[in-house]
């Protein structure tokens, strides 16, 4: 049985045995009916007219050539060839964060949804009864689901924690009758993984990818001056042709069989509407997007931009953009006005304050307000003669980026990376967004230290990207393609869809400073040289100002990927995954291979992974795994390898596996989930983490001239110009 929306794609077993010989199997991956016509059939269909043909034996070794030989040259020449075409690329329009101003209304439908969970087994029957054309109570019982969250630990009932298929949620909302004479947008955070939308029963949305946002002009379905209903179906089903991928199967369990969602990727697949849903309206001719690049030339900042209106081209000829700059006090530091067709130009800042990364300037983080105004063209600047259309305020950070084969700058500074692997990952909520766990996490950050983070391993919600700007944390930005296999055209097109939804999302944000193309690849295999090579080149396309990197699981002599990088991450759990116990064979190990990934590549290296799981309150010595104790061993081996390599000039940066502990799917190498954390699930903090916070904050002392926490040592004793004084 395939779930509903996931016929992409279909593993077919040809079967073929010679009078005498051994029996052949091909597996072959192919996608749609079109493909299982041209793979299977016109091939069977040769090998049945040499059958009908030729005496039995021959026809039977004419067939085993047949299959064999086709297989390998459609493998040869699709698989590693031709597959990889650059074939038609998705563009996404609009999806500007929403903002109210003089000309935009916003509304969160955040709260209580009512919540269906269909059968595994018939998950398409929602569809067919058409539960989208009335209240979900109407046709099953429905319980209370709070958006946003993961629907998974919200209950007590295992089968809505573990469930594999679609679920249906729906409420209702008042619409006011000022609103028809405007455009509404329904917007949707996240829906992880796949979704469909219906205002008032009419469908006006489907999307694919987790932690991406997506929206829908509804002002034709809305019923205004009254209350209108939406309807969202959620389905998280994960096959080899998602992103990230999985594998399905039916098990047998006691009474029957059910669908077991099956994946690779070491973090739980939680589910549902992870992230806030809102309306929004905006004017009938209005901003429909802003792109935002900046430069630095002397003490003034270049703030480039291009403003992207609703109307077309011709028409937009007779509007004109203002662009204001504000610093934090309200004080318009710069102005620029665009007009015709292409509305785009630069602003000008005298004594800019660039955009810092934490501890590294008194003033991190320092963001400006911008304000576009779409008006209609003026005859001069100072004096607009048409009306005002729309206003759109953003925030943007002033800096620039640069990187060559040994180091990587910021505002022509070098950065040394420390940081962080993380999850969007809590109890009860799952991966939904949460204000206070937003700022606690940002709070840990700059008490640990930390000047950066990757988002593994998907895009984090904008609200924290917001947060990074504001607090100056560094963000390498990762798609969702999670320990990628299985190769194929169809999942190299949605995974280039992902990135470019991932960079159109981000691009305007300071903290982004580097596009992360997946997490521990498969990259051994023969086919990943040219898929990367092409996910690489489209992403440098889409945004030429930031480097491209990837998490490299596989060793240096046996990857294919690292060199379409502009900069190698590798990921290495020496102590743990690797030589588990043996502290006397970490730092030699990591400082050997970040020399050889560099050797190789002549690429700035960074350790993006190391670690070890702890749990909470266990203590052992000597040091022994698991205990908090083996886990600042681990720390402190790392850390003498980190500094030899710093050194050395290549090596740019260090992140800890992981931030906090998160759940897993349930195995029994996981105790409750993954516990590399050097925080609990509940943000509390292990031995490693005041370890961690004394070498993070000392780094900063010494590259970026920061000065110490006053608590960052407890006092022990007097130091030793005191030791022997008597008091007078």
């Amino acid at each position: 049985m395939l779930p509903l929306f996931k016929f992409r794609a279909l593993n077919v077993l040809l079967i073929c045995r010679s009078s005498r010989g051994p029996k052949i199997a091909v597996a072959v991956h192919v996608v749609g009916r079109r493909g299982i016509r041209r793979l299977v059939m016109k091939p069977l269909a040769a090998v049945w007219g040499m059958v009908r043909r030729r005496p039995r034996r021959m026809a039977a070794l004419s067939a085993l050539t047949f299959l064999i030989m086709g297989a390998i040259g459609y493998m040869v020449n699709t698989v590693f060839g031709a597959m990889f075409t650059n074939g038609t690329e998705s563009s996404t329009v609009g999806l500007l964060y929403p903002v109210e101003s003089e000309t935009r209304e916003a509304k969160r439908l955040d709260g209580m949804w009512n919540f269906v969970r269909s059968d595994s087994s018939n998950p398409s029957q929602g569809l067919r009864e058409k539960w989208f054309s009335d209240d979900l109570a109407k046709f099953r019982p429905t319980i209370g689901m709070p958006v946003p969250s993961s629907y998974n630990d919200v209950t007590e009932d295992a089968s809505i924690r573990d469930h594999v298929g679609t679920v249906w949620y729906d409420r209702r909302f008042f619409v006011p009758k000022s609103w028809q004479l405007q455009r509404v947008f329904v917007r949707f955070g996240s829906v992880h993984y796949d979704s469909i939308v219906w205002i008032n029963g009419q469908q006006v949305l489907k999307h694919e990818f987790g932690h991406l946002p997506f929206e829908a002009d509804i002002s034709q379905v809305l019923e205004y001056g009254k209350e209108n209903r939406i309807t969202v179906l959620c389905d998280n089903v994960l096959l080899q042709v998602t992103v990230p991928q999985g594998k399905i199967v039916n098990s047998p369990v006691d009474g029957g069989v059910e669908l077991v969602q099956t994946y690779t990727f070491d973090f739980f697949n939680y589910a549902g509407i992870h992230r806030s849903v809102e309306l929004y309206t905006v004017p009938q001719v209005f901003i429909r997007d802003v792109v935002v690049n900046t430069d630095l030339v002397g003490d003034e900042g270049h703030i480039y931009y291009t403003v992207e209106s609703s109307l077309n081209s011709s028409i937009a000829a007779d509007l004109q953009a203002t662009v204001k700059i504000l610093d934090k006090a309200g004080t318009v530091v710069g102005v620029d006005t665009a007009t015709g067709a292409e509305l785009k130009g630069v602003v000008i800042v005298k004594n800019v304050k660039p955009w810092w990364p934490y501890l590294m300037h008194e003033e991190y983080g320092y963001m400006y307000s911008m304000e576009v105004t779409l008006e209609g063209k003026s005859n001069e600047a100072s004096e607009p003669v048409g009306e005002i259309f729309d206003v759109y305020r953003m925030k943007v950070g002033v800096r620039t980026l640069e990187w060559n084969n040994t180091s990587f700058l910021i505002n022509g500074q070098p950065i040394y990376f420390r940081g962080f692997g993380r999850h969007e990952d809590s109890d009860i909520r799952g991966k939904g967004l949460d204000y206070a766990l937003l700022t606690k996490d940002f709070n840990l950050l700059k008490w640990v230290g930390a000047n950066a983070y990757r988002t593994s391993h998907y895009p984090y919600s904008e609200e924290s990207m917001q947060f990074a700007d504001e607090h100056g944390i560094m963000i390498i930005d990762e798609c969702p393609s999670v320990d990628t296999v299985n190769y194929s055209q169809i999942l190299l097109e949605k995974h280039k869809a992902s990135i470019e939804q991932l960079i159109h999302r981000d691009r305007n944000h300071p903290s982004v400073v580097m596009w992360s193309i997946a997490n521990e690849p498969r990259t051994g295999q023969f086919a990943a040289d040219a898929y990367f090579e092409a996910v690489a080149k489209y992403t440098r396309a889409l945004d030429p100002s930031r480097p491209v990197t990837a998490a490299i699981a596989v060793g240096v002599n046996d990857d294919r990927a690292a060199k379409h990088l502009d900069i190698v991450s590798f990921n290495r759990y020496n102590g743990w995954y690797q030589n588990a116990g043996k502290l006397n064979m970490i730092t030699n190990r990591v400082v050997e291979e970040a020399k050889a990934w560099n050797e190789k590549h002549n690429k700035p290296v960074l350790m993006s992974e190391y670690g070890a799981d702890t749990m909470e309150g266990l203590h052992m010595l000597p040091a022994y795994i698991w205990s908090e104790d083996y886990q600042s061993q681990v720390f402190s081996r790392h850390f003498r390898a980190f500094d030899d390599l710093r050194r050395q000039q290549f090596f740019i940066g260090e992140f800890v596996w992981n931030f906090a502990d998160f759940k897993t799917a349930q195995t029994y190498t996981r105790v409750g989930g993954n516990k590399k954390g050097i925080f609990t699930r509940n943000r509390q903090p292990k031995a490693a983490a005041y370890l961690l916070r004394q070498r993070y904050h000392a780094l900063a002392q010494e590259l970026d001239k920061s000065t110490l926490p006053g608590d960052l040592f407890l006092y022990t004793a007097p130091d030793g110009t005191e030791v022997g004084k008597s008091e007078l």
